[in-house]
Protein backbone atom coordinates (compact mmCIF):
# COMPACT_ATOMS: atom_id res chain seq x y z
CA UNK A 1 0.00 0.00 0.00
CA UNK A 2 1.22 3.64 -0.81
CA UNK A 3 1.43 6.10 1.86
CA UNK A 4 -1.47 7.77 0.14
CA UNK A 5 -3.01 4.48 0.74
CA UNK A 6 -2.40 4.83 4.26
CA UNK A 7 -2.75 8.36 5.72
CA UNK A 8 -3.37 10.61 2.13
CA UNK A 9 -6.70 9.38 1.36
CA UNK A 10 -8.31 8.50 4.63
CA UNK A 11 -7.14 12.25 5.67
CA UNK A 12 -8.86 13.51 2.65
CA UNK A 13 -12.06 11.53 3.44
CA UNK A 14 -12.44 12.61 6.93
CA UNK A 15 -13.38 16.07 4.72
CA UNK A 16 -16.37 16.96 3.21
CA UNK A 17 -15.25 16.65 -0.44
CA UNK A 18 -15.78 19.50 -1.93
CA UNK A 19 -13.45 20.75 0.83
CA UNK A 20 -11.01 18.00 0.58
CA UNK A 21 -11.24 19.21 -3.03
CA UNK A 22 -9.63 22.55 -1.99
CA UNK A 23 -7.19 20.87 0.00
CA UNK A 24 -5.50 19.04 -2.89
CA UNK A 25 -5.81 22.68 -4.94
CA UNK A 26 -4.46 24.11 -2.43
CA UNK A 27 -1.68 21.60 -1.81
CA UNK A 28 -0.92 21.63 -5.60
CA UNK A 29 0.04 25.16 -5.37
CA UNK A 30 2.24 24.78 -2.52
CA UNK A 31 4.24 22.44 -5.33
CA UNK A 32 3.31 19.23 -2.86
CA UNK A 33 2.74 16.53 -3.38
CA UNK A 34 6.39 15.50 -3.97
CA UNK A 35 5.56 12.18 -6.31
CA UNK A 36 8.00 9.47 -8.39
CA UNK A 37 8.52 10.92 -11.87
CA UNK A 38 6.28 9.68 -14.62
CA UNK A 39 8.65 7.66 -17.22
CA UNK A 40 9.50 9.74 -20.18
CA UNK A 41 9.23 7.37 -23.07
CA UNK A 42 8.94 7.58 -26.90
CA UNK A 43 6.59 4.57 -26.96
CA UNK A 44 3.80 6.65 -25.15
CA UNK A 45 4.10 9.89 -27.41
CA UNK A 46 0.97 10.72 -29.14
CA UNK A 47 0.89 13.21 -32.05
CA UNK A 48 -2.48 14.44 -32.82
CA UNK A 49 -4.34 17.57 -33.58
CA UNK A 50 -1.43 19.18 -34.58
CA UNK A 51 -0.13 19.10 -31.24
CA UNK A 52 2.65 16.75 -29.51
CA UNK A 53 1.70 14.73 -26.61
CA UNK A 54 4.31 13.56 -24.39
CA UNK A 55 1.47 10.53 -23.51
CA UNK A 56 -1.93 9.72 -23.60
CA UNK A 57 -2.74 10.90 -20.16
CA UNK A 58 -4.54 13.94 -19.54
CA UNK A 59 -6.32 15.42 -16.49
CA UNK A 60 -10.11 16.25 -17.20
CA UNK A 61 -11.92 19.30 -17.01
CA UNK A 62 -13.83 19.49 -13.35
CA UNK A 63 -10.65 19.54 -10.98
CA UNK A 64 -8.54 22.72 -11.65
CA UNK A 65 -12.00 24.71 -12.43
CA UNK A 66 -10.48 27.78 -12.46
CA UNK A 67 -6.70 27.20 -14.06
CA UNK A 68 -5.13 27.17 -10.96
CA UNK A 69 -2.57 24.50 -10.83
CA UNK A 70 -2.07 23.21 -14.74
CA UNK A 71 1.63 23.41 -14.01
CA UNK A 72 1.56 21.27 -10.75
CA UNK A 73 -0.90 18.76 -12.20
CA UNK A 74 1.77 18.34 -15.06
CA UNK A 75 4.48 17.30 -12.70
CA UNK A 76 2.06 14.75 -11.57
CA UNK A 77 2.78 13.43 -15.00
CA UNK A 78 -0.13 13.88 -17.18
CA UNK A 79 0.74 14.48 -20.90
CA UNK A 80 -1.95 17.12 -20.78
CA UNK A 81 -4.12 19.33 -18.84
CA UNK A 82 -7.64 20.63 -19.48
CA UNK A 83 -9.04 23.53 -17.07
CA UNK A 84 -12.60 24.49 -16.68
CA UNK A 85 -15.56 24.42 -17.32
CA UNK A 86 -14.96 27.96 -17.44
CA UNK A 87 -18.29 30.55 -18.30
CA UNK A 88 -18.08 34.43 -19.14
CA UNK A 89 -19.01 35.56 -15.96
CA UNK A 90 -18.68 34.42 -12.29
CA UNK A 91 -21.10 31.91 -10.76
CA UNK A 92 -21.84 29.70 -7.80
CA UNK A 93 -23.40 26.89 -8.68
CA UNK A 94 -25.57 25.01 -7.57
CA UNK A 95 -26.07 24.70 -3.03
CA UNK A 96 -23.71 23.07 -1.26
CA UNK A 97 -23.39 19.84 -0.61
CA UNK A 98 -22.96 18.76 -4.34
CA UNK A 99 -20.13 16.72 -4.54
CA UNK A 100 -20.78 12.66 -2.68
CA UNK A 101 -18.60 9.91 -3.00
CA UNK A 102 -19.35 6.62 -3.52
CA UNK A 103 -16.72 4.57 -1.90
CA UNK A 104 -17.92 1.23 -2.31
CA UNK A 105 -18.03 1.94 -6.05
CA UNK A 106 -15.06 3.66 -6.43
CA UNK A 107 -17.44 6.51 -8.07
CA UNK A 108 -18.43 9.80 -7.15
CA UNK A 109 -21.92 12.02 -8.09
CA UNK A 110 -21.46 15.41 -7.97
CA UNK A 111 -24.14 18.06 -9.14
CA UNK A 112 -21.49 21.56 -9.04
CA UNK A 113 -23.23 23.38 -11.64
CA UNK A 114 -20.23 25.44 -13.43
CA UNK A 115 -18.88 26.64 -10.21
CA UNK A 116 -16.22 29.17 -11.47
CA UNK A 117 -14.71 32.64 -10.96
CA UNK A 118 -15.56 33.63 -14.67
CA UNK A 119 -13.40 34.25 -17.66
CA UNK A 120 -10.82 37.61 -17.00
CA UNK A 121 -9.12 35.86 -13.56
CA UNK A 122 -8.27 32.31 -15.80
CA UNK A 123 -7.59 33.86 -18.84
CA UNK A 124 -4.59 35.79 -17.17
CA UNK A 125 -3.42 32.94 -15.28
CA UNK A 126 -3.02 31.34 -18.30
CA UNK A 127 -1.55 33.63 -20.55
CA UNK A 128 0.58 33.86 -17.44
CA UNK A 129 2.21 30.68 -17.90
CA UNK A 130 2.52 30.01 -21.57
CA UNK A 131 6.57 30.33 -21.35
CA UNK A 132 6.41 27.54 -19.30
CA UNK A 133 5.25 24.69 -21.91
CA UNK A 134 3.09 21.76 -21.46
CA UNK A 135 -0.12 21.34 -23.25
CA UNK A 136 -3.33 22.92 -21.34
CA UNK A 137 -6.56 22.85 -22.81
CA UNK A 138 -9.17 24.99 -21.67
CA UNK A 139 -13.13 23.43 -21.60
CA UNK A 140 -15.59 26.72 -21.71
CA UNK A 141 -19.65 26.68 -21.05
CA UNK A 142 -22.11 28.65 -20.71
CA UNK A 143 -23.85 30.97 -18.02
CA UNK A 144 -26.60 29.17 -16.05
CA UNK A 145 -28.98 32.52 -16.28
CA UNK A 146 -27.59 33.53 -19.97
CA UNK A 147 -30.25 34.42 -22.86
CA UNK A 148 -28.15 33.45 -25.24
CA UNK A 149 -26.02 30.00 -24.57
CA UNK A 150 -24.39 29.83 -27.89
CA UNK A 151 -22.79 32.76 -27.70
CA UNK A 152 -20.98 32.16 -24.38
CA UNK A 153 -19.36 29.60 -26.11
CA UNK A 154 -18.80 32.11 -28.76
CA UNK A 155 -17.55 34.23 -26.47
CA UNK A 156 -15.62 31.27 -24.66
CA UNK A 157 -13.49 30.78 -28.16
CA UNK A 158 -12.61 34.37 -28.91
CA UNK A 159 -10.85 34.66 -25.30
CA UNK A 160 -9.43 31.48 -24.68
CA UNK A 161 -7.99 30.62 -28.54
CA UNK A 162 -5.14 32.51 -27.93
CA UNK A 163 -4.01 31.10 -25.12
CA UNK A 164 -5.02 26.93 -24.95
CA UNK A 165 -3.63 24.28 -26.46
CA UNK A 166 -7.03 22.99 -27.63
CA UNK A 167 -10.61 23.83 -26.08
CA UNK A 168 -13.49 21.65 -25.35
CA UNK A 169 -16.96 22.47 -25.62
CA UNK A 170 -18.87 21.29 -22.73
CA UNK A 171 -22.60 20.70 -23.56
CA UNK A 172 -22.92 17.55 -22.16
CA UNK A 173 -23.00 18.18 -18.02
CA UNK A 174 -26.16 17.26 -16.35
CA UNK A 175 -26.28 20.00 -13.81
CA UNK A 176 -26.95 22.96 -15.40
CA UNK A 177 -31.08 22.67 -16.83
CA UNK A 178 -31.60 22.32 -20.28
CA UNK A 179 -27.61 22.15 -21.17
CA UNK A 180 -27.86 18.92 -22.74
CA UNK A 181 -30.49 19.91 -25.48
CA UNK A 182 -27.81 21.79 -27.20
CA UNK A 183 -27.05 18.00 -28.30
CA UNK A 184 -29.98 17.78 -29.88
CA UNK A 185 -29.39 17.70 -34.36
CA UNK A 186 -30.82 21.33 -34.50
CA UNK A 187 -29.32 23.24 -31.97
CA UNK A 188 -26.16 21.44 -32.27
CA UNK A 189 -25.75 22.70 -35.95
CA UNK A 190 -26.21 26.31 -34.57
CA UNK A 191 -23.67 25.19 -31.61
CA UNK A 192 -21.00 24.41 -33.96
CA UNK A 193 -21.26 26.60 -37.10
CA UNK A 194 -20.99 29.47 -34.73
CA UNK A 195 -18.16 28.20 -32.59
CA UNK A 196 -15.81 27.21 -35.81
CA UNK A 197 -17.21 31.05 -37.19
CA UNK A 198 -15.93 32.56 -33.95
CA UNK A 199 -12.51 30.91 -34.16
CA UNK A 200 -12.20 31.93 -38.14
CA UNK A 201 -12.59 35.46 -37.18
CA UNK A 202 -9.49 35.11 -35.54
CA UNK A 203 -6.39 36.70 -37.03
CA UNK A 204 -3.15 33.21 -37.57
CA UNK A 205 -0.86 32.65 -34.53
CA UNK A 206 -3.82 34.21 -32.02
CA UNK A 207 -6.11 31.04 -32.18
CA UNK A 208 -7.15 30.73 -35.36
CA UNK A 209 -5.77 27.39 -35.61
CA UNK A 210 -6.30 25.98 -32.08
CA UNK A 211 -7.99 22.89 -32.07
CA UNK A 212 -11.76 22.29 -31.12
CA UNK A 213 -13.07 19.55 -29.56
CA UNK A 214 -16.72 18.57 -28.62
CA UNK A 215 -17.89 17.13 -25.24
CA UNK A 216 -20.58 14.75 -25.36
CA UNK A 217 -22.66 12.79 -22.72
CA UNK A 218 -22.72 9.11 -22.13
CA UNK A 219 -26.56 9.37 -22.09
CA UNK A 220 -27.22 8.90 -25.96
CA UNK A 221 -29.10 6.86 -28.05
CA UNK A 222 -27.48 5.21 -31.35
CA UNK A 223 -29.70 7.75 -33.21
CA UNK A 224 -28.62 10.91 -30.77
CA UNK A 225 -24.81 9.26 -31.84
CA UNK A 226 -25.13 9.27 -35.38
CA UNK A 227 -26.53 12.84 -35.34
CA UNK A 228 -23.66 14.14 -33.45
CA UNK A 229 -20.93 12.77 -35.52
CA UNK A 230 -22.82 14.15 -38.84
CA UNK A 231 -22.64 17.62 -37.79
CA UNK A 232 -19.01 17.09 -36.11
CA UNK A 233 -18.21 15.75 -39.14
CA UNK A 234 -20.13 18.55 -41.45
CA UNK A 235 -18.56 21.29 -39.11
CA UNK A 236 -15.46 20.51 -39.23
CA UNK A 237 -14.91 19.69 -35.54
CA UNK A 238 -11.69 18.70 -34.74
CA UNK A 239 -12.31 16.14 -32.22
CA UNK A 240 -14.23 14.60 -29.74
CA UNK A 241 -14.54 13.84 -25.76
CA UNK A 242 -16.39 10.98 -24.86
CA UNK A 243 -17.68 11.16 -22.18
CA UNK A 244 -18.91 13.32 -19.45
CA UNK A 245 -20.69 12.14 -16.05
CA UNK A 246 -23.89 10.19 -16.41
CA UNK A 247 -27.24 9.89 -14.94
CA UNK A 248 -27.70 6.16 -14.60
CA UNK A 249 -27.33 4.47 -11.59
CA UNK A 250 -27.11 0.70 -12.45
CA UNK A 251 -25.35 -1.31 -10.34
CA UNK A 252 -24.42 1.14 -8.02
CA UNK A 253 -24.17 -0.36 -3.81
CA UNK A 254 -23.53 3.03 -2.23
CA UNK A 255 -25.94 4.65 -0.07
CA UNK A 256 -25.10 7.83 -1.96
CA UNK A 257 -26.63 6.88 -4.82
CA UNK A 258 -29.67 8.01 -4.60
CA UNK A 259 -27.79 11.87 -4.81
CA UNK A 260 -29.29 13.43 -8.26
CA UNK A 261 -26.51 14.86 -10.82
CA UNK A 262 -23.55 13.22 -12.72
CA UNK A 263 -21.92 10.05 -11.97
CA UNK A 264 -17.96 9.19 -12.33
CA UNK A 265 -15.59 6.59 -11.57
CA UNK A 266 -15.30 3.21 -12.04
CA UNK A 267 -19.08 2.21 -12.88
CA UNK A 268 -19.01 4.30 -15.95
CA UNK A 269 -15.96 2.57 -17.60
CA UNK A 270 -18.39 0.25 -19.33
CA UNK A 271 -21.35 2.85 -20.92
CA UNK A 272 -18.62 5.41 -21.91
CA UNK A 273 -16.60 3.01 -23.62
CA UNK A 274 -18.87 1.41 -25.65
CA UNK A 275 -20.41 4.92 -26.49
CA UNK A 276 -16.75 5.50 -27.27
CA UNK A 277 -16.38 2.71 -29.65
CA UNK A 278 -19.91 3.30 -31.44
CA UNK A 279 -18.48 7.51 -32.09
CA UNK A 280 -15.52 5.86 -33.78
CA UNK A 281 -17.09 3.87 -36.21
CA UNK A 282 -19.47 6.46 -36.92
CA UNK A 283 -16.56 9.21 -37.32
CA UNK A 284 -14.42 6.99 -38.39
CA UNK A 285 -10.43 6.55 -38.40
CA UNK A 286 -8.89 10.24 -38.96
CA UNK A 287 -10.92 12.17 -36.43
CA UNK A 288 -9.50 12.34 -33.07
CA UNK A 289 -10.97 11.37 -29.93
CA UNK A 290 -10.24 11.36 -26.19
CA UNK A 291 -11.56 8.52 -24.11
CA UNK A 292 -12.87 9.76 -20.33
CA UNK A 293 -15.11 7.40 -17.79
CA UNK A 294 -13.68 4.89 -15.64
CA UNK A 295 -9.90 5.03 -15.89
CA UNK A 296 -8.22 3.97 -13.14
CA UNK A 297 -5.16 1.97 -14.29
CA UNK A 298 -2.98 1.08 -17.61
CA UNK A 299 -5.58 -1.69 -18.20
CA UNK A 300 -8.53 0.86 -18.48
CA UNK A 301 -6.52 3.12 -19.76
CA UNK A 302 -4.98 0.73 -22.65
CA UNK A 303 -8.85 -0.71 -23.41
CA UNK A 304 -9.96 3.06 -23.89
CA UNK A 305 -7.42 2.94 -26.84
CA UNK A 306 -8.50 -0.38 -28.15
CA UNK A 307 -11.75 0.58 -28.59
CA UNK A 308 -11.19 3.86 -30.57
CA UNK A 309 -9.51 6.26 -28.13
CA UNK A 310 -6.11 8.49 -29.24
CA UNK A 311 -5.65 9.60 -25.95
CA UNK A 312 -7.42 9.21 -22.44
CA UNK A 313 -8.68 11.60 -18.95
CA UNK A 314 -8.79 11.09 -15.62
CA UNK A 315 -10.39 12.21 -12.72
CA UNK A 316 -12.33 10.23 -9.75
CA UNK A 317 -9.66 8.13 -10.12
CA UNK A 318 -6.94 10.16 -9.21
CA UNK A 319 -9.46 10.80 -5.85
CA UNK A 320 -9.44 7.20 -4.86
CA UNK A 321 -5.58 6.25 -6.03
CA UNK A 322 -3.71 9.44 -5.23
CA UNK A 323 -1.47 11.97 -6.45
CA UNK A 324 1.07 9.09 -7.68
CA UNK A 325 -1.76 7.54 -9.84
CA UNK A 326 -1.08 9.55 -13.34
CA UNK A 327 3.21 8.06 -12.98
CA UNK A 328 1.83 4.80 -11.77
CA UNK A 329 -0.40 4.33 -14.99
CA UNK A 330 2.21 5.47 -17.36
CA UNK A 331 5.02 3.30 -15.73
CA UNK A 332 2.20 0.39 -16.22
CA UNK A 333 1.15 1.20 -19.51
CA UNK A 334 5.27 1.45 -20.64
CA UNK A 335 5.99 -2.34 -19.29
CA UNK A 336 2.46 -3.51 -21.05
CA UNK A 337 3.45 -1.78 -24.27
CA UNK A 338 6.88 -3.78 -24.49
CA UNK A 339 5.52 -6.98 -23.15
CA UNK A 340 2.73 -6.42 -26.51
CA UNK A 341 5.62 -5.61 -28.98
CA UNK A 342 4.16 -2.45 -29.97
CA UNK A 343 6.37 0.68 -30.64
CA UNK A 344 3.85 2.87 -29.67
CA UNK A 345 0.82 3.38 -27.74
CA UNK A 346 -1.21 4.05 -31.33
CA UNK A 347 -0.22 0.67 -32.65
CA UNK A 348 -2.91 -0.57 -30.33
CA UNK A 349 -6.25 1.75 -31.37
CA UNK A 350 -8.80 -0.22 -32.59
CA UNK A 351 -7.32 -3.54 -32.03
CA UNK A 352 -10.44 -4.19 -29.88
CA UNK A 353 -12.86 -1.80 -31.46
CA UNK A 354 -15.88 -4.54 -32.83
CA UNK A 355 -16.18 -5.75 -29.78
CA UNK A 356 -16.93 -2.73 -27.95
CA UNK A 357 -18.62 -0.93 -30.69
CA UNK A 358 -21.04 -4.15 -30.79
CA UNK A 359 -22.24 -4.06 -27.27
CA UNK A 360 -25.73 -2.62 -26.31
CA UNK A 361 -26.03 0.77 -24.75
CA UNK A 362 -27.89 -0.42 -22.30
Amino acid sequence: MSFYDILGRPLLFSFDAEKAHGLSIAALKLGMPICPPAPKSSRLAVKLAGLDFPNPLGMAAGYDKNAEVPDGLLKLGFGFVECGTLTPKAQSGNPQPRIFRLIEDRAVINRMGFNNDGHAPALARVAGRASRGGIVGINVGANKDSEDRIADYEQGVRRFAKVASYLTINISSPNTVGLRALQERESLAELLARVIQARSTLPQGQGAETPIFLKIAPDLDQQSLQDIAEEVLDKKIDGLIVSNTTLSRAGLKSAAASETGGMSGAPLFERSTVVLAKMRKLVGQELPIIGAGGVDSAETALEKVRAGADLVQIYTGLIYGGPQLPARILRDLDRKLVELGASSVTDLRDTRLDDWANRPLD
